[in-house]
């Protein structure tokens, strides 16, 4: 009890309430930044959010950006007056052309003004209003002859008339006379002034309603659009609900638009609430919404506004193109004019509807490209290729099972190259993957070993790319289905399986997985390895069904849709790089003259840092053309075929060589084919070749590499060591 008493407080002790208050916050309008914050509390509430302020809503900084889009860098500022500058030289050239058009057009006009003028003027000149008091006086006067006092009237009235009419057309011809002698003795120059001072007026008063002087610069708008078609065309599609009577019923609200924007027409709109309709319901009703605005559903370009730019889930962006924006030209690759370039930048691919360049970021990814043949799928598979030939620090690792001219010139580049679809490329195939695997797991062995300072996330780096001498790897797979379906059952998983693995572990490695393929089904591509690739691109194909396949379950309600292209949309794809983004690309163009140049360049800057290694080290064309040593077009192309057999029937040799370039050899047979590998210097050992109990005529390939001079020979059997990692401790 005692104690208890001794903790209250003596009576008469003296208390200050603000001691035992907990401390205040400061007061302030200045909002604190990022770094001022603690990073262990939550931030201050200043006093402009505080509810008990009456000024909130008043002193709250808008979010809104102080400047325009267009004026927010430096670089928009200067491409927006670039553009300006293009638009007005131009028109500068445009109407300057039409100069002399014009000056008769406006002369025809002045004088049709003239010619009102004229008219208008006589009643003036001709004193009208004296006429209709003459008129009158004169009626009176024959009606009633004897007043002599309405004759006096009339006689007086038509004195005024005429002395009027004097004063008048002497003053109008005076005017005339003198303006004229002005003019006779001006200079030339006033005399233009004073041209231009009289013909401007009297043809702007010789025009008519629809009487243009300058002739449209900018095509003729085909398609219109307003925001009561826009409404009109979403209640027919069913996302708009109707009204009753005269009541229309509920409308979209315009956030900007319809304005006109390049070749096209632009809106942003939010869908009405309370209609239950969403941003996705719009995309999945395109083609409904462009038969309703009397388009091609291919004019027609929609997208989400997502939260990031200021949308929500009921707002859509939607540009409606004049006629089929994908029907141009193909733009040239700029990557064909580049002396280098670095894979970490995003690839340029081609360009929107709207003319936008479209770039892929192909680092830390895997890529998969399908549709219909002969529509450009493998030219726009070899865009991403092609990026990696120009960064001496990346190794390819090429597979065509095509077997023709697509991809021969990677054997400048390439560590491994399997060409063609028969039994010994499928073999070579299988050991490369093994091969890929195995690399794979050595670089994570490596990547797990290395401190955080040097490898913070578990990836290559730049710095570790090449300290260690680990270049980033590109495995290109060109017409996968020709490999599944050669295998059977068992075989086919086992690719599959290790397909996968690579393109879900690789990229961490440094992987960068490159595979296409006709129409993909269960078969020819299994959804095991197409539902793990991050981006999907894909040509022509036959439905929705189909298109889905390559981009994507849900992708064509989503309005990522290949069915919608037709025959003439050679080069364009539709390309999925997200979840929910896509875009129709007009994909540039790289031939295949342009791409062998850019191999041989590639082969010349991994040259310069000692990364020539496996097949392209020990590749005889390939040194031939660099060493300036002329080999026989069909001894190169025999070696080519055979590069994964050491004999091969010539019946089989031919057929490898028809696939390989039908121009050239579509006519050829054996006997001619014998003529000129004899011609070429090959000096067979035995004309007949034993291959699974077969013994016929055929070639060695030691037979044709023994017509290969010696010195190539010597140095492609010289194959350097392939450049592997040194460990963290060694360094």
């Amino acid at each position: 009890m005692t104690d208890l008493m001794t903790e209250v407080p003596a009576v008469g002790s003296l208390h200050r309430l603000d001691d035992h208050r907990p401390p205040a916050d400061p007061v302030t309008l200045v909002k604190p930044t990022p770094a001022e914050a603690p990073a262990d509390e939550q931030p201050e509430v200043e006093a402009v959010d505080r509810p008990d302020n009456p000024l909130a809503d008043w002193l709250t900084v808008p979010d809104a950006p102080v400047l325009p889009a267009w004026a927010r860098s430096r670089a928009s500022i200067q491409a927006n007056a670039g553009a300006l500058c293009r638009l007005t030289w131009w028109h500068t050239r445009y109407h300057g052309v039409r100069t002399p058009k014009y000056l008769m057009k406006t002369v025809l006009l002045a004088a049709r003004g003239f010619y009102r003028a004229s008219v208008g003027i006589w009643p003036t000149l001709s004193a009208q209003d004296h006429t209709a008091a003459v008129k009158a006086l004169k009626a009176q006067c024959k009606a009633r002859p004897e007043d002599v006092e309405l004759a006096a009237r009339l006689q007086a009235a038509h004195a005024a008339r005429t002395t009027t009419r004097r004063w008048r057309f002497g003053a109008a011809a005076t005017a005339v006379a003198a303006a004229a002698t002005g003019i006779m003795l001006a200079d030339p120059m006033l005399q233009t002034g004073i041209a231009a001072a009289v013909v401007a007026p009297l043809a702007h008063l010789g025009r008519g309603k629809e009487t243009h002087i300058l002739d449209q610069g900018a095509p003729p708008v085909r398609v219109d659009m307003s925001a009561q078609q826009l409404n009109d065309a979403l209640r027919a599609a069913g996302l708009l609900k109707s009204g009753k009577g005269d009541d229309e019923g509920p409308k979209v609200t315009c956030i900007m638009g319809p304005v006109r924007d390049g070749r096209g027409w632009a809106v942003v709109f939010d869908l009405p609430r309370g209609g239950g309709k969403t941003a996705s319901d719009v995309l999945a009703k395109r083609e409904v919404l462009a038969q309703e605005l009397g388009v091609d559903e291919i004019q027609v370009v929609m997208s989400r506004v997502r939260a990031a730019k200021g949308g929500n889930a009921g707002r859509v962006s939607m540009w409606v193109a004049d006629d089929d924006p994908y029907l141009a030209g193909p733009t040239p690759s700029p990557l064909a004019g580049m002396e280098r370039f670095s894979i970490w930048d995003a690839v340029p691919f081609g360009q929107d509807a709207r003319g936008n360049r479209i770039a892929v970021p192909v680092v830390w990814q895997s890529m998969f490209f399908g549709g219909l043949p002969r529509r450009g799928k493998t030219f726009t598979q070899r865009l991403m290729t092609a990026a990696g030939l120009l960064d001496p620090w990346v190794q390819h690792w090429v597979a065509d099972f095509k077997g023709g001219q697509d991809w021969m010139g990677m054997r400048h580049v390439a560590h491994r190259l399997v060409l063609g679809a028969e039994d010994d490329a499928i073999q070579a195939f299988k050991a490369m993957l093994k091969e890929l695997l195995a690399e794979m797991e050595r670089r994570f062995t490596l990547l797990r070993g290395l401190p955080t300072s040097i490898c913070p996330e578990g990836k290559l780096t730049q710095q570790i790319i090449e300290k260690y001498r680990v270049p980033f790897i590109f495995l290109t797979v060109d017409e996968l289905q020709e490999a599944f379906l050669t295998l059977d059952d068992k075989e086919r998983e086992e690719v599959v399986d290790d397909l996968a693995r690579i393109a879900r572990r690789g990229p961490a490695a440094g992987f960068i997985s490159n595979y296409a393929s006709q129409r993909p089904d269960a078969k020819s591509v299994p959804t095991k390895l197409r539902e793990i690739i991050t981006i999907r691109c894909c040509t022509q194909v036959t439905d929705k069904t189909s298109s889905d396949m390559v981009l994507g379950s849900g992708k064509a309600a989503m309005g990522a849709d290949a069915s919608l292209l037709s025959e003439d949309h050679t080069g364009v794809t539709v390309l999925v790089t997200g979840p929910a983004s896509h875009a129709t690309v007009k994909n540039d163009l790289l031939p295949t003259v342009e791409f062998n140049a850019m191999c041989v360049k590639g082969r010349a800057l991994r040259q310069a840092l000692g990364l020539i290694t496996g097949d392209a080290a020990g590749d005889v064309a390939a040194m031939a053309d660099q060493a300036g040593i002329a080999i026989a077009p069909v001894l190169s192309d025999c070696l080519d075929v055979m590069r994964h057999s050491d004999r091969l029937h010539s019946i089989d040799l031919m057929a490898r060589l028809v696939n390989l370039d039908e121009d050239r050899y579509g006519d050829w047979d054996q006997e001619r084919l014998a003529r000129e590998l004899d011609e070429a210097g090959v000096k067979r050992t035995t004309k007949q070749v034993n291959i699974k109990g077969k013994n016929l005529a055929g070639y060695r390939r030691a037979d044709l590499e023994a017509a290969v001079p010696e010195e190539l020979l010597l140095a492609s059997r010289e194959v350097p060591v392939d450049p592997s990692p040194s460990t963290p401790a060694a360094n």
